[in-house]
């Protein structure tokens, strides 16, 4: 994940920060003769993932912002109350129309982009009236009540959504991993079920024997502490552990020399003691577990050093907690395998929910199936309709040419079937040309005077 790019970048992503100065190149580059383009441009032109399910439009917002001139001198001069407060989106307004035009194209698009989604959760349920109005009032990022142009009010709601749901982030990167870990568990007693008592107590054995082989690590420093730093400055910096400089140390480790440690920054710090831990050639190792940790790793520094609850550490700050007692005797650290990541009623809890889960969907599949095959018998009925169709159609055929029965037209011949005991003699055959006088008379006089006249 990518938190790095320019100071208004910062807030947003980060969301809690207040950034007031531009990012500073560093001096010591020739632009005159770098060729390829530097390691933080290349992250500036990188899709960053704030992990938010309207990251994209969080990132275009910004990006278009940073091009207003007026806008981002504001932002050097506020503070982080005016940013919370709302103060600056109303700065919007004064924006030049170019970027608010801009601003309005990307709102619109972003509602289409939510109404498109929830059609989609809809198409399930066919029959269902949709209220878009309604159904985007769940996304609290932009004002709803207005789809079609970017005001001060949407600004506000997207510092405060993106601050909200960043702020839990954690949390629910927190809960994934204990039903990752639960899931584990689950999944192994049900493997256990399935053997003999034999084999089970063999793989039982195999299990514990891979948590001792885990657990026997090398001693993990304290996450921020003196002697974690120290390892670094040795190790990764190659520096003498006595010339231990917490200024030199902050500049070095600042990888894009914007005055701050981010949390991308300072997750890098830690790889040195979660290398102890974890080694992915390991069976016993997992990485998920190794991630976990590091996240663990960074929030704790992050609690103890970052005064603001900005989510980015300063050089005061940084220089400060090196002052601090914790700093120099901290306590032993507790590695995941450690902790009670779960209890048995957790577990328990987990378990009713996937067979809830599991019961729904067998039901929904025996649904579906019924369903299935009533559509095969509706197809089985109207194939053999069909067919009966068919074969009363070729039926009707064949006994229009058995019976010899030419179709009647215009220009064809007109039978005449006589009434009464000439019902069953011969039937006269006039052909349907004008008749003579002489010839009417006679049909007059002959067989058929109960015919009208033909005059």
């Amino acid at each position: 994940m990518c938190w790095r790019t320019v100071p208004l970048h910062y807030y947003f992503v980060v969301a809690t920060s207040l950034l007031i100065s531009l990012e500073a190149v560093p001096i010591d580059i020739d632009k005159t003769r770098v060729k390829d383009p530097p390691v933080e441009e290349e992250q500036r032109q990188a899709v960053d993932d704030t992990g938010l399910y309207y990251n994209n439009y969080l990132k275009e917002i910004i990006e278009v912002l940073e091009r207003d001139h007026h806008f981002r001198e504001k932002l050097q001069t506020a503070d982080i109350e005016d940013i919370k407060s709302g103060k600056l989106s109303q700065e919007l307004d004064l924006v030049s129309h170019h970027v608010r035009t801009k601003l309005d194209e990307l709102k619109r698009q972003e509602v289409a982009r939510l109404r498109m989604l929830i059609k989609a959760k809809l198409d399930s349920t066919p029959g269902m009236g949709i209220d878009y109005r309604t159904l985007i009032k769940q996304f609290e990022h932009l004002n709803h009540q207005n789809p079609d142009t970017f005001e001060p009010k949407d600004l506000d709601l997207l510092i405060k959504a993106a601050t909200r749901d960043l702020e839990n982030y954690d949390k629910e990167k927190h809960e994934e991993f204990k039903k990752y870990e639960m899931m584990k568990e689950h999944e192994r007693r049900e493997y256990l079920k399935t053997l003999d008592e034999e084999k089970r107590k063999e793989e039982e054995a195999k299990y514990k024997e891979m948590k001792k082989k885990h657990s026997e690590h090398p001693k993990v420093n304290h996450p921020g502490s003196q002697d974690q730093l120290k390892e670094v400055w040795e190790e990764t910096d190659g520096l003498d552990p006595n010339d231990f400089n917490p200024r030199t140390f902050f500049k070095l480790h600042d990888s894009n020399n914007d005055g701050f440690l981010d949390e991308q920054e300072m997750e890098a710090l830690f790889t040195n003691e979660l290398e102890k831990i974890y080694d992915p050639k390991n069976e016993e190792d997992d990485m998920v577990e190794m991630e976990e940790e590091r996240l663990r790793m960074r929030e704790h520094v992050m609690n103890e050093v970052d005064i603001n609850k900005d989510r980015l550490i300063t050089m005061e700050e940084f220089v400060k907690a090196t002052e601090k007692r914790e700093f120099l005797e901290p306590e032993s650290w507790e590695t995941l395998d450690q902790q009670l990541l779960y209890t048995e009623e957790d577990l328990k809890e987990y378990e009713n929910h996937i067979a809830l889960k599991e019961s729904e969907l067998q039901n929904k599949a025996l649904k579906l199936q019924k369903q299935k095959e009533e559509l095969e018998k509706q197809h089985d009925q109207l194939q053999a309709q069909k067919q009966e169709l068919q074969q009363a159609v070729q039926n009707l055929e064949q006994k229009k040419l058995q019976q010899n029965v030419p179709p009647s037209a215009p220009n064809e011949e007109l039978k005449f079937q006589p009434h009464g005991e000439h019902a069953e003699g011969n039937v006269e055959t006039i052909k349907s040309q004008p008749l003579a006088k002489d010839h009417v008379s006679v049909l007059h006089e002959g067989t058929f005077e109960h015919l009208p006249s033909l005059a």
